[in-house]
């Protein structure tokens, strides 16, 4: 083999492997503007027609932690069949995880930069719609930091260090806490609309056997009266033994 193919060999093998271990960080337009880390956070309720999909995308950057959770909270329709399929999906198209159920949970870390895609389908109810609260959205942990900063850092105030530890471990309380005030939401809204459907129910029971007693007493006065209604007797009309 000659100097000059090992020596392009060697290239092709190093660019290779430079594009693998490179980030899927998109590249930011300057040194001085920051990388924009949006962890934006959604909760909301939609109405999914029989049969129908929902899909949602949400952009996540590489190093963050993706939440989506989901409970259904009435059906409407003929069918009362309460089950939906979740699923989320890469940037690239692949599956990450499903999940079949009233409620339910899909948890990752992001392991590469770009929209998310969350469907959520009503295939199993062909005759009912159903209204699912979401929530979903993506957390940092913090900001990352090349070698060079955190030799900076090691330079600056101890107590400075400790006050930004101490208000990250807060922020990650109140996240966490927020997450289950929003479970508490889905469960306080699905009981909601289970106590309204009972209450219609019960009424619209109450109201019907309520009639059908009505009736029932009318149709039987009626009849009673007409075994005691004896016919008026005339010299050629007279009762029969």
């Amino acid at each position: 083999m000659s100097p000059l193919l090992f020596g392009a060999g060697l290239v092709v093998l190093n660019l290779v492997a430079s594009v693998r271990s490179q980030k899927t960080e998109p590249l930011s337009g300057s040194r001085d503007q920051p990388l924009f880390r949006g962890a934006d956070r959604y909760d909301f309720a939609i109405m999914i027609p029989p049969g129908g999909i929902e899909c949602f995308w949400q952009f996540a950057h590489q190093t963050g932690y993706f939440y989506f959770s989901y409970e259904v909270q009435r059906t409407l329709g003929m069918s009362h069949d309460r089950h939906v399929a979740a699923t989320a999906h890469t940037p690239q198209g692949f599956l990450i995880d499903t999940s079949q159920d009233v409620r339910g949970q899909i948890n990752f870390y992001t392991q590469e930069t770009g929209f998310y895609q969350l469907c959520l389908g009503n295939q199993q109810n062909h005759f009912g719609s159903v209204q699912v609260y979401l929530n979903f959205g993506v957390f940092y942990e913090g900001p990352e930091m090349d070698h060079e900063e955190k030799n900076e850092r090691k330079q600056l105030n101890d107590t400075l260090d400790a006050i930004e530890d101490s208000t990250q471990k807060v922020q990650n309380n109140i996240f966490h806490m927020w997450r289950y005030y929003n479970f508490a939401r889905m469960r306080k809204t699905a009981d909601f609309f289970l106590l309204q459907s009972n209450y219609n129910y019960v009424n619209w029971w109450s109201t019907a056997q309520s009639l059908v007693i009505v009736l029932s007493g009318i149709l039987q006065l009626y009849f009673l009266k007409r075994l005691f209604n004896a016919p008026a007797t005339t010299q050629t009309n007279k009762p029969r033994c």
